[in-house]
């Protein structure tokens, strides 16, 4: 027996999360049996269908986009502004794991592997995301140190933040450095940056774990190679146990 969001999300139609919305939305059955209440362990061989129609499993793509500014973190928008998953050449029903803003750049993982894509955006996996960040004032000793040990934003208690590389230009009265975060909540860096006075002006994110953007120009993907796309797994199995 598996749990049913489990199997939904192995075969790519979605991610973990939306397959509980789904569920609890009764939207899906298995082997004819409408389910609404989570946990919910069906067979590995149950027939499922999610709003009439059966689930396939398709095969796992995994790609790695250096997103430009000016592209929208989703599958689609209603506003007809370009999306992240238009970039990518693919067949298959795609989607991006977490989210960077309209006018945020850099890493972003594409896939329908939702069960990796759970993993990686679970705070429990601590997989860290690497950014550049450039805000208005100078970051201070006693700001970096309030970001060590974590800014109130929308009343939660941010994780630990990791702080390097702080270049403070006096001219411009603005500050540049690298930000490391395990967490990935709604505009979460703009949000501790307010917490601290700050305004950000440009944010990119570099790295996740030990993917970077290295030799990828903006707007440009590849895909992961079956040794990283196994390194993925490893790590996000390591780190939740």
């Amino acid at each position: 027996m598996e749990r049913l969001a489990k199997v939904i999300a192995q075969s790519g139609y979605c991610s973990r999360r939306k397959a509980e919305e789904l569920i609890k939305a009764g939207k899906v059955t298995a082997d004819g049996k409408k389910i609404t209440q989570l946990p919910a362990l069906v067979k590995k061989d149950a027939d499922i269908m999610i709003e009439g129609q059966l689930l396939s499993f398709e095969e796992k793509e995994y790609y790695l986009l250096n997103k430009p500014r000016g592209v929208i973190t989703s599958v689609s928008d209603e506003k007809g502004r370009k999306t992240v998953t238009e970039l990518i050449a693919s067949e298959k029903r795609l989607y991006p794991v977490g989210r960077l803003d309209y006018d945020t750049t850099g890493l972003l993982l594409i896939t329908n592997d939702g069960e990796l894509a759970n993993l990686i955006m679970h705070p429990a996996t601590k997989i860290e995301k690497h950014y550049v960040v450039k805000i208005t004032g100078k970051l201070t000793n006693e700001d970096q140190k309030k970001l060590h040990h974590g800014v109130i934003i929308d009343e939660y208690l941010t994780k630990p933040a990791k702080i390097k590389k702080v270049k403070y230009d006096k001219k411009t009265d603005t500050t540049v450095f690298s930000l490391i975060i395990h967490e990935g909540k709604n505009q979460q860096i703009k949000k501790m940056m307010n917490a601290i006075g700050k305004k950000v002006l440009k944010l990119k994110r570099e790295a996740i774990a030990f993917l970077t953007t290295d030799n990828l120009p903006s707007g440009h993907y590849r895909a992961l190679t079956p040794k990283e796309v196994k390194k993925l797994h490893n790590l996000t199995k390591n780190n939740i146990n």
